[in-house]
């Protein structure tokens, strides 16, 4: 991969071109991640109001009809509904890989099988969550992990 960076003091904006032969997963994580430097989201702690990087997000999680947002030490409630949250997400570097779950792939440290074709996530600050059946097979090719 070659990076070209061109620095011109009358460019109002900043803007990044990506040549490719074709769309590789490493371009897609790329683009992946420039969604993301660009992206918040409005979340609710203590009965404030907080704008959010979508770069902090470690994983989004439904409990009891409600949406709860964890970054690496903090927890967020947000007035979305899973799916809503999806439908932003999982274009950038996010996937479900539960009923009630959408994890950050970035912030994967490891995974193990369980029974029953189910995973178990490692995150990286220690916490770990179930990977239904439906979703594994997925999360490993996501992952490039051979089969």
């Amino acid at each position: 991969m070659k990076i070209t960076i061109n620095i011109n003091e009358n460019i109002q904006d900043t803007e990044i071109v990506i040549n490719c032969a074709r769309l590789t997963p490493e371009t897609e994580s790329i683009i992946a991640a420039l969604h993301i430097m660009d992206s918040q989201l409005t979340v609710i702690k203590d009965e404030g109001s907080y704008i959010l990087d979508i770069s902090e997000i470690a994983y989004i999680e439904t409990v009891d009809r409600k949406t709860f947002v964890y970054t690496e030490n903090e927890c967020y409630e947000s007035r979305l509904k899973l799916y809503e949250m999806e439908d932003r997400l999982c274009g950038m570097g996010f996937m479900r890989v539960s009923k009630s779950c959408i994890v950050r792939l970035r912030y994967i440290r490891s995974l193990k099988a369980e029974l029953d074709r189910k995973l178990r996530l490692t995150l990286e600050n220690g916490e770990q969550l179930i990977v239904s059946r439906q979703y594994a097979d997925e999360l490993k090719k996501r992952l490039g992990v051979k089969q």
